[in-house]
Protein backbone atom coordinates (compact mmCIF):
# COMPACT_ATOMS: atom_id res chain seq x y z
CA UNK A 1 0.00 0.00 0.00
CA UNK A 2 1.44 3.29 -0.49
CA UNK A 3 2.64 5.04 2.07
CA UNK A 4 1.70 9.07 0.40
CA UNK A 5 -0.43 10.64 2.72
CA UNK A 6 -2.16 12.90 -0.06
CA UNK A 7 -3.28 9.33 -1.80
CA UNK A 8 -4.45 7.85 1.70
CA UNK A 9 -6.20 11.31 2.74
CA UNK A 10 -7.58 11.46 -1.06
CA UNK A 11 -8.69 8.04 -0.76
CA UNK A 12 -10.20 8.25 2.61
CA UNK A 13 -12.22 10.94 1.65
CA UNK A 14 -13.35 9.92 -1.55
CA UNK A 15 -14.73 6.67 -0.32
CA UNK A 16 -16.48 8.83 2.05
CA UNK A 17 -18.22 11.08 -0.10
CA UNK A 18 -19.45 7.60 -1.98
CA UNK A 19 -20.49 5.88 0.94
CA UNK A 20 -22.81 9.20 2.01
CA UNK A 21 -23.86 9.51 -1.73
CA UNK A 22 -24.83 5.60 -2.14
CA UNK A 23 -26.48 5.96 1.00
CA UNK A 24 -28.30 9.61 -0.14
CA UNK A 25 -29.07 7.93 -3.11
CA UNK A 26 -30.96 4.98 -1.91
CA UNK A 27 -32.39 6.55 0.64
CA UNK A 28 -34.00 9.42 -1.74
CA UNK A 29 -34.49 6.84 -4.62
CA UNK A 30 -37.03 4.91 -2.06
CA UNK A 31 -38.42 8.04 -1.11
CA UNK A 32 -39.15 9.16 -4.97
CA UNK A 33 -40.46 5.79 -5.47
CA UNK A 34 -42.93 5.58 -2.40
CA UNK A 35 -43.92 9.38 -3.39
CA UNK A 36 -44.44 8.07 -6.96
CA UNK A 37 -46.63 5.16 -5.94
CA UNK A 38 -48.93 7.60 -3.70
CA UNK A 39 -49.43 10.08 -6.71
CA UNK A 40 -50.35 7.28 -8.37
CA UNK A 41 -52.65 6.22 -5.99
CA UNK A 42 -54.03 9.39 -5.61
CA UNK A 43 -55.13 9.98 -9.17
CA UNK A 44 -57.23 6.23 -8.99
CA UNK A 45 -58.42 7.41 -5.88
CA UNK A 46 -59.65 10.56 -7.80
CA UNK A 47 -61.09 9.23 -10.99
CA UNK A 48 -63.09 6.85 -9.10
CA UNK A 49 -64.49 9.93 -7.21
CA UNK A 50 -65.74 11.13 -10.50
CA UNK A 51 -67.37 8.56 -11.63
CA UNK A 52 -71.19 8.14 -11.38
CA UNK A 53 -73.83 6.37 -12.47
CA UNK A 54 -74.53 8.79 -15.33
CA UNK A 55 -71.15 8.85 -16.41
CA UNK A 56 -70.23 5.75 -15.86
CA UNK A 57 -70.97 4.60 -19.79
CA UNK A 58 -69.14 7.25 -21.54
CA UNK A 59 -66.24 7.46 -18.82
CA UNK A 60 -66.25 3.22 -19.51
CA UNK A 61 -66.03 4.62 -23.33
CA UNK A 62 -62.92 7.04 -23.17
CA UNK A 63 -61.30 5.06 -20.86
CA UNK A 64 -61.36 1.91 -24.04
CA UNK A 65 -60.00 4.56 -26.64
CA UNK A 66 -56.74 5.10 -27.68
CA UNK A 67 -54.84 8.04 -27.02
CA UNK A 68 -52.02 9.64 -29.29
CA UNK A 69 -49.04 9.49 -27.41
CA UNK A 70 -50.33 7.55 -24.50
CA UNK A 71 -48.39 4.85 -22.94
CA UNK A 72 -50.47 1.20 -23.28
CA UNK A 73 -49.01 0.08 -20.07
CA UNK A 74 -50.02 3.05 -18.23
CA UNK A 75 -53.37 2.65 -19.71
CA UNK A 76 -56.54 2.72 -17.09
CA UNK A 77 -59.21 0.69 -17.49
CA UNK A 78 -62.72 1.66 -15.77
CA UNK A 79 -65.71 -1.27 -15.90
CA UNK A 80 -68.43 -2.43 -13.02
CA UNK A 81 -67.78 -5.73 -11.22
CA UNK A 82 -70.53 -7.57 -13.49
CA UNK A 83 -68.27 -7.35 -16.39
CA UNK A 84 -65.75 -9.82 -17.34
CA UNK A 85 -63.90 -7.82 -19.79
CA UNK A 86 -61.22 -6.82 -19.46
CA UNK A 87 -60.77 -7.56 -16.63
CA UNK A 88 -62.00 -10.77 -14.90
CA UNK A 89 -62.19 -9.85 -10.74
CA UNK A 90 -64.18 -11.51 -8.70
CA UNK A 91 -67.85 -9.30 -7.63
CA UNK A 92 -67.09 -9.59 -3.57
CA UNK A 93 -63.56 -7.79 -3.78
CA UNK A 94 -63.68 -5.02 -0.99
CA UNK A 95 -63.94 -0.99 -1.48
CA UNK A 96 -60.50 0.22 -2.12
CA UNK A 97 -56.84 0.42 -2.96
CA UNK A 98 -55.40 -3.29 -3.81
CA UNK A 99 -53.54 -5.35 -5.92
CA UNK A 100 -54.57 -8.26 -7.95
CA UNK A 101 -53.16 -10.62 -10.71
CA UNK A 102 -55.93 -10.73 -13.43
CA UNK A 103 -54.32 -13.59 -16.50
CA UNK A 104 -51.20 -13.46 -15.21
CA UNK A 105 -50.71 -9.46 -15.46
CA UNK A 106 -50.24 -7.32 -11.82
CA UNK A 107 -52.30 -4.52 -11.36
CA UNK A 108 -53.66 -2.05 -9.12
CA UNK A 109 -57.06 -1.43 -8.49
CA UNK A 110 -59.63 1.10 -7.06
CA UNK A 111 -62.85 -0.22 -6.40
CA UNK A 112 -65.86 1.96 -5.50
CA UNK A 113 -69.89 1.66 -5.03
CA UNK A 114 -71.80 3.96 -6.55
CA UNK A 115 -74.81 5.75 -5.17
CA UNK A 116 -77.26 3.25 -7.12
CA UNK A 117 -75.49 0.14 -5.37
CA UNK A 118 -73.20 -0.37 -8.76
CA UNK A 119 -69.59 -1.28 -8.20
CA UNK A 120 -67.41 0.01 -10.57
CA UNK A 121 -63.08 -0.74 -10.61
CA UNK A 122 -60.87 1.40 -12.11
CA UNK A 123 -57.34 -0.62 -13.02
CA UNK A 124 -53.77 0.19 -14.32
CA UNK A 125 -51.09 -2.08 -14.76
CA UNK A 126 -48.70 -2.55 -12.44
CA UNK A 127 -46.17 -3.12 -14.88
CA UNK A 128 -46.71 1.29 -16.39
CA UNK A 129 -47.14 2.32 -12.91
CA UNK A 130 -43.37 0.54 -11.85
CA UNK A 131 -41.96 2.34 -14.89
CA UNK A 132 -43.41 5.63 -13.86
CA UNK A 133 -42.16 5.54 -10.26
CA UNK A 134 -38.62 4.14 -11.23
CA UNK A 135 -38.29 6.71 -13.78
CA UNK A 136 -39.55 9.82 -11.38
CA UNK A 137 -37.00 8.08 -8.41
CA UNK A 138 -33.88 8.27 -10.97
CA UNK A 139 -34.80 12.00 -11.85
CA UNK A 140 -33.86 12.37 -8.35
CA UNK A 141 -31.44 10.31 -7.78
CA UNK A 142 -29.09 11.32 -10.93
CA UNK A 143 -28.26 15.20 -9.25
CA UNK A 144 -26.85 12.83 -6.26
CA UNK A 145 -24.09 10.97 -8.30
CA UNK A 146 -23.40 14.12 -10.74
CA UNK A 147 -23.01 16.06 -7.12
CA UNK A 148 -20.85 13.09 -6.07
CA UNK A 149 -18.88 13.52 -9.24
CA UNK A 150 -18.31 16.97 -8.84
CA UNK A 151 -17.41 16.78 -5.40
CA UNK A 152 -14.94 13.94 -6.01
CA UNK A 153 -13.02 16.27 -8.47
CA UNK A 154 -12.90 19.11 -5.95
CA UNK A 155 -11.95 17.30 -3.29
CA UNK A 156 -8.74 15.90 -4.97
CA UNK A 157 -7.93 19.21 -6.68
CA UNK A 158 -8.32 21.08 -2.84
CA UNK A 159 -6.10 17.83 -1.05
CA UNK A 160 -3.75 19.07 -4.14
CA UNK A 161 -3.91 22.47 -3.13
CA UNK A 162 -3.35 21.65 0.51
CA UNK A 163 -0.23 19.72 -0.15
CA UNK A 164 1.61 22.52 -2.78
CA UNK A 165 3.30 24.09 -0.23
CA UNK A 166 5.27 20.72 0.83
CA UNK A 167 5.92 20.27 -2.71
CA UNK A 168 7.61 23.15 -3.33
CA UNK A 169 9.53 22.72 -0.42
CA UNK A 170 10.48 19.40 -1.47
CA UNK A 171 11.45 20.94 -4.99
CA UNK A 172 13.18 23.41 -3.12
CA UNK A 173 15.12 21.74 -1.18
CA UNK A 174 16.45 19.34 -4.51
CA UNK A 175 17.35 22.15 -6.41
CA UNK A 176 19.55 23.33 -3.77
CA UNK A 177 23.49 23.13 -4.07
CA UNK A 178 25.46 21.29 -1.71
CA UNK A 179 26.43 24.65 0.26
CA UNK A 180 23.32 26.32 0.93
CA UNK A 181 22.45 25.61 4.76
CA UNK A 182 20.21 28.39 4.77
CA UNK A 183 16.98 27.96 7.01
CA UNK A 184 13.68 27.06 4.84
CA UNK A 185 10.96 29.11 4.97
CA UNK A 186 7.88 28.02 6.41
CA UNK A 187 5.75 30.94 5.87
CA UNK A 188 2.65 28.52 3.61
CA UNK A 189 3.15 25.57 5.45
CA UNK A 190 0.45 23.98 7.55
CA UNK A 191 0.80 24.71 10.99
CA UNK A 192 1.04 20.53 11.77
CA UNK A 193 3.81 20.53 9.20
CA UNK A 194 5.41 23.76 11.29
CA UNK A 195 7.12 21.85 13.77
CA UNK A 196 9.11 19.23 11.39
CA UNK A 197 10.48 22.79 9.12
CA UNK A 198 11.56 23.89 12.47
CA UNK A 199 13.35 21.01 13.39
CA UNK A 200 15.15 20.62 10.01
CA UNK A 201 16.03 24.17 10.36
CA UNK A 202 17.86 23.38 13.40
CA UNK A 203 19.43 20.70 12.30
CA UNK A 204 20.77 22.58 9.29
CA UNK A 205 21.86 25.61 11.49
CA UNK A 206 24.22 22.42 13.36
CA UNK A 207 25.43 20.61 10.34
CA UNK A 208 26.41 24.89 8.55
CA UNK A 209 28.21 24.63 12.70
CA UNK A 210 30.05 21.71 12.01
CA UNK A 211 30.76 22.42 8.47
CA UNK A 212 32.01 26.37 9.65
CA UNK A 213 34.57 24.56 11.89
CA UNK A 214 35.91 22.06 9.70
CA UNK A 215 36.32 24.89 6.98
CA UNK A 216 38.09 27.14 9.69
CA UNK A 217 40.54 23.90 10.86
CA UNK A 218 41.40 23.39 7.47
CA UNK A 219 42.13 26.85 6.69
CA UNK A 220 44.15 28.25 9.66
CA UNK A 221 46.32 24.58 9.69
CA UNK A 222 46.88 25.53 5.93
CA UNK A 223 47.88 29.43 6.54
CA UNK A 224 49.90 27.81 10.03
CA UNK A 225 51.87 25.30 7.62
CA UNK A 226 52.99 27.85 5.12
CA UNK A 227 55.70 29.95 7.72
CA UNK A 228 57.60 26.93 8.70
CA UNK A 229 57.18 25.42 4.80
CA UNK A 230 58.63 29.18 3.54
CA UNK A 231 61.40 28.67 6.20
CA UNK A 232 62.22 25.09 4.64
CA UNK A 233 62.10 26.49 1.08
CA UNK A 234 64.46 29.27 1.93
CA UNK A 235 66.77 26.98 4.08
CA UNK A 236 66.66 24.46 0.85
CA UNK A 237 67.71 27.28 -1.27
CA UNK A 238 70.64 28.16 0.59
CA UNK A 239 71.29 24.88 1.05
CA UNK A 240 71.59 25.03 -2.92
CA UNK A 241 74.26 27.71 -3.08
CA UNK A 242 76.84 25.77 -1.18
CA UNK A 243 78.66 23.28 -2.86
CA UNK A 244 76.96 19.15 -2.42
CA UNK A 245 77.59 16.21 -3.88
CA UNK A 246 75.59 14.43 -6.92
CA UNK A 247 73.87 12.07 -4.09
CA UNK A 248 73.03 15.03 -1.92
CA UNK A 249 72.14 17.16 -5.02
CA UNK A 250 70.08 14.56 -6.52
CA UNK A 251 68.29 14.53 -3.02
CA UNK A 252 68.15 18.15 -2.44
CA UNK A 253 66.08 18.25 -5.94
CA UNK A 254 63.39 15.94 -4.84
CA UNK A 255 63.29 17.63 -1.49
CA UNK A 256 62.40 20.74 -3.63
CA UNK A 257 60.01 19.48 -5.95
CA UNK A 258 57.78 18.13 -2.91
CA UNK A 259 58.28 21.61 -1.19
CA UNK A 260 56.95 23.40 -3.88
CA UNK A 261 53.77 20.14 -4.22
CA UNK A 262 53.03 21.01 -0.53
CA UNK A 263 53.11 24.69 -1.54
CA UNK A 264 50.32 24.04 -3.99
CA UNK A 265 48.76 21.77 -2.34
CA UNK A 266 48.64 24.63 0.69
CA UNK A 267 47.62 27.47 -1.89
CA UNK A 268 44.31 25.38 -3.07
CA UNK A 269 43.61 24.40 0.34
CA UNK A 270 43.06 27.98 1.13
CA UNK A 271 41.48 28.83 -1.92
CA UNK A 272 38.82 26.26 -1.90
CA UNK A 273 38.31 27.24 2.27
CA UNK A 274 37.88 30.69 1.22
CA UNK A 275 35.51 29.92 -1.80
CA UNK A 276 33.61 27.90 0.50
CA UNK A 277 33.10 30.15 3.38
CA UNK A 278 32.21 33.43 1.12
CA UNK A 279 28.40 33.56 0.57
CA UNK A 280 28.44 36.40 -2.03
CA UNK A 281 30.59 38.58 -4.90
CA UNK A 282 30.79 41.50 -6.82
CA UNK A 283 29.44 40.37 -10.57
CA UNK A 284 30.73 42.29 -13.09
CA UNK A 285 30.96 42.67 -16.60
CA UNK A 286 33.73 40.20 -17.70
CA UNK A 287 36.00 39.84 -20.95
CA UNK A 288 36.93 36.18 -21.46
CA UNK A 289 39.73 37.15 -23.90
CA UNK A 290 41.39 39.29 -21.20
CA UNK A 291 41.02 36.36 -18.11
CA UNK A 292 42.82 33.94 -20.71
CA UNK A 293 45.64 36.80 -21.24
CA UNK A 294 46.03 36.77 -17.26
CA UNK A 295 45.88 33.23 -16.38
CA UNK A 296 48.42 32.41 -19.40
CA UNK A 297 50.71 34.86 -18.03
CA UNK A 298 50.79 33.08 -14.98
CA UNK A 299 50.96 29.38 -16.29
CA UNK A 300 53.39 30.23 -18.96
CA UNK A 301 56.24 29.26 -17.46
CA UNK A 302 54.55 25.98 -15.95
CA UNK A 303 53.92 25.09 -19.64
CA UNK A 304 57.48 26.01 -21.22
CA UNK A 305 59.03 23.59 -18.61
CA UNK A 306 57.18 20.89 -20.55
CA UNK A 307 57.55 22.09 -23.61
CA UNK A 308 53.74 22.25 -24.42
CA UNK A 309 51.63 24.21 -27.32
CA UNK A 310 49.52 26.26 -25.18
CA UNK A 311 47.10 29.10 -26.43
CA UNK A 312 43.84 30.56 -27.34
CA UNK A 313 42.38 28.83 -30.38
CA UNK A 314 39.35 31.09 -30.77
CA UNK A 315 38.99 34.80 -31.17
CA UNK A 316 35.30 35.55 -30.40
CA UNK A 317 34.94 38.40 -28.26
CA UNK A 318 32.60 36.79 -25.77
CA UNK A 319 31.51 38.87 -22.53
CA UNK A 320 30.19 37.05 -19.23
CA UNK A 321 28.83 38.25 -16.10
CA UNK A 322 30.36 36.98 -13.36
CA UNK A 323 32.86 37.69 -9.87
CA UNK A 324 35.96 38.13 -11.61
CA UNK A 325 38.22 36.40 -9.00
CA UNK A 326 35.93 33.23 -9.20
CA UNK A 327 36.38 33.05 -13.20
CA UNK A 328 39.66 33.82 -12.93
CA UNK A 329 40.83 30.97 -10.10
CA UNK A 330 38.01 28.54 -12.44
CA UNK A 331 40.24 29.08 -15.37
CA UNK A 332 43.54 29.31 -13.90
CA UNK A 333 42.65 25.86 -12.32
CA UNK A 334 40.86 24.04 -15.40
CA UNK A 335 44.34 25.13 -17.49
CA UNK A 336 46.88 24.35 -14.56
CA UNK A 337 45.31 20.64 -14.44
CA UNK A 338 45.27 20.82 -18.66
CA UNK A 339 49.43 21.19 -18.55
CA UNK A 340 49.73 18.93 -15.43
CA UNK A 341 48.17 15.87 -17.08
CA UNK A 342 49.51 16.17 -21.13
CA UNK A 343 52.47 14.90 -21.54
CA UNK A 344 55.63 16.43 -22.76
CA UNK A 345 55.52 18.19 -26.08
CA UNK A 346 51.52 18.22 -25.84
CA UNK A 347 48.95 20.67 -26.62
CA UNK A 348 46.55 23.02 -24.78
CA UNK A 349 43.63 24.66 -26.08
CA UNK A 350 41.63 27.79 -24.74
CA UNK A 351 38.43 28.75 -26.53
CA UNK A 352 35.38 30.33 -25.84
CA UNK A 353 31.99 31.61 -27.54
CA UNK A 354 28.41 31.49 -26.99
CA UNK A 355 25.58 28.53 -28.06
CA UNK A 356 22.05 29.61 -26.76
CA UNK A 357 22.21 32.74 -25.85
CA UNK A 358 24.88 31.23 -23.11
CA UNK A 359 28.10 31.93 -23.12
CA UNK A 360 31.09 28.93 -22.60
CA UNK A 361 34.52 28.33 -21.87
CA UNK A 362 36.45 25.48 -23.41
CA UNK A 363 40.07 23.79 -22.35
CA UNK A 364 41.06 21.03 -23.88
CA UNK A 365 44.36 18.65 -23.87
CA UNK A 366 45.61 15.61 -25.75
CA UNK A 367 47.03 14.16 -22.21
CA UNK A 368 45.46 10.72 -21.30
CA UNK A 369 41.70 11.82 -20.14
CA UNK A 370 39.31 10.93 -17.79
CA UNK A 371 37.29 7.40 -18.47
CA UNK A 372 33.71 8.19 -18.50
CA UNK A 373 32.91 6.28 -15.31
CA UNK A 374 35.31 8.37 -13.06
CA UNK A 375 34.32 12.05 -14.20
CA UNK A 376 31.10 11.98 -12.07
CA UNK A 377 34.12 11.03 -8.90
CA UNK A 378 36.75 13.83 -10.35
CA UNK A 379 34.75 16.47 -8.83
CA UNK A 380 35.37 15.21 -5.13
CA UNK A 381 37.94 16.92 -3.35
CA UNK A 382 41.67 14.89 -3.20
CA UNK A 383 40.00 12.58 -5.52
CA UNK A 384 42.53 11.29 -8.36
CA UNK A 385 42.29 9.26 -11.22
CA UNK A 386 43.63 5.77 -10.29
CA UNK A 387 46.65 5.16 -12.63
CA UNK A 388 48.07 9.05 -12.88
CA UNK A 389 51.43 9.93 -12.11
CA UNK A 390 51.36 13.50 -12.71
CA UNK A 391 51.55 16.17 -9.92
CA UNK A 392 48.14 17.21 -8.34
CA UNK A 393 46.50 17.69 -4.94
CA UNK A 394 43.05 16.35 -6.37
CA UNK A 395 42.13 19.85 -5.43
CA UNK A 396 41.67 21.42 -8.83
CA UNK A 397 38.03 20.10 -10.37
CA UNK A 398 36.70 20.31 -6.82
CA UNK A 399 37.63 24.26 -6.90
CA UNK A 400 35.87 24.68 -10.40
CA UNK A 401 33.29 22.52 -9.48
CA UNK A 402 32.42 25.15 -6.40
CA UNK A 403 33.12 28.14 -7.98
CA UNK A 404 30.33 26.14 -10.73
CA UNK A 405 27.78 25.84 -7.95
CA UNK A 406 28.44 29.07 -6.51
CA UNK A 407 27.97 30.93 -10.18
CA UNK A 408 25.07 28.58 -11.84
CA UNK A 409 27.49 27.28 -14.23
CA UNK A 410 27.26 23.67 -15.49
CA UNK A 411 31.02 21.66 -15.93
CA UNK A 412 30.62 19.37 -18.90
CA UNK A 413 33.87 16.74 -19.60
CA UNK A 414 34.09 14.76 -22.88
CA UNK A 415 36.46 13.50 -24.97
CA UNK A 416 38.58 15.15 -27.01
CA UNK A 417 40.27 14.02 -30.70
CA UNK A 418 41.61 11.55 -31.17
CA UNK A 419 42.77 11.48 -27.41
CA UNK A 420 42.66 13.44 -24.12
CA UNK A 421 39.91 15.65 -22.22
CA UNK A 422 37.63 18.55 -22.97
CA UNK A 423 36.23 20.58 -20.07
CA UNK A 424 33.55 22.60 -21.08
CA UNK A 425 32.00 25.62 -18.80
CA UNK A 426 29.02 26.96 -19.67
CA UNK A 427 28.13 30.40 -17.80
CA UNK A 428 24.16 31.36 -16.77
CA UNK A 429 23.35 34.12 -18.16
CA UNK A 430 21.47 37.27 -15.66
Amino acid sequence: MTRSLQFRLSAWLSALVVAIAAAGGVVAFKTALHEANELQDGQLKQIAALVTPRTLAVMEREALAQVDGADAESKLVIQTLVERTPLSIAANVPDGLQNAIVDGTRWRLAVRTLDDGTRVVIGQKTAGRDEIARNSALATVTPFAALALVLLAALHLIVRRMFRPLAALSAGLDTRPEHDLSALSGDALPSEIAPFVVAINRLLARVEASVALQRRFVADAAHELRSPLTALSLQAERLDASELPDTARERLDALRRGLARTRSLLHQLLTLARLQQRTDADVARLRVQEIFRNVLEDLMPLAEEKEIDIGVSSVDEVFIHAPQADITIMVKNLVDNAIRYTPAGGRVDLATGVSNARPWIRVADDGPGIAPEERARVFDPFYRVPGSDANGSGLGLSIVGTIAARIGAQVELADAAPRGLVVTVTIATP
